[in-house]
């Protein structure tokens, strides 16, 4: 019965926190034993410490195990449905193609975080947190990303000139964010994002 509990709630190759399973007024311990229990027949694998899934059945002799993207949006992009996160620095550089270099950590900006910076793993994985610098949610945490990205741009892109504003211009455009959702957080940034921001074409909602 717990199994097919775990199997409704959370279905296959998506990640299971071991501390976030409640059911029928089951222990932490009994929750725990039984975890292992079921890891121990390969009915659950294990991902992290604390965190396993549901591998999915294949015909293939190796299954698609479970992504680090999903294990990094429940554990510190969301809370419950509640976006309260999101992916900075070089990663999200490369994700909209302003570099080709692939990073050796993921960076995330997450309400979670309890210091302005931290390092922890994620399957052997350099995971880099930082504390955002206002409370994010659905409505604001794309300006939040975009701003972080000005902030570094010219640390974090390999493109320049013309070819970096007209990408630039282009995800924004995608995204619909406009200068002035930019503007209500400018004062949390350091003076060189204004320098950064000219330099990409990117004032008053005018690109150059």
């Amino acid at each position: 019965m717990f199994f097919d509990y775990l199997l409704n709630t959370y279905g296959t190759n998506e990640p299971i926190f071991v501390s976030d399973i409640t059911h029928d007024g089951m222990t932490q311990n009994n929750i725990r034993q039984q975890i292992m229990n079921y890891a121990a027949t390969g009915k659950l694998k294990r991902y992290d410490t604390g965190i396993y899934y549901i591998p999915k059945d294949s015909i293939f002799k190796t299954a698609p195990s479970l992504s680090q993207n999903s294990v990094i949006e429940k554990k510190y992009l969301y809370s419950g449905t509640e976006r309260c996160g999101y992916i900075s620095g070089i990663n999200f550089a490369n994700r909209i193609g302003l570099t080709t270099q692939v990073p050796a950590s993921c960076e995330v900006v997450t309400n979670k975080a309890s210091k302005d910076y931290r390092e922890a793993t994620l399957a052997s994985e350099k995971i880099i947190i930082r504390k955002p610098r206002v409370m994010i949610d659905e409505s604001n945490y794309k300006t939040l990303q975009f701003l972080d990205l000005l902030k570094d741009v010219d640390l974090y892109s390999e493109l320049e000139g013309k070819e970096l504003n007209n990408k630039i211009k282009t995800y924004m455009e995608k995204s619909g964010l406009q200068f002035q959702q930019l503007e209500q957080y400018l004062s949390l940034y350091p003076d060189k994002i204004f320098r950064n921001m000219y330099k990409v074409g990117v004032l008053n909602g005018i690109s150059a």
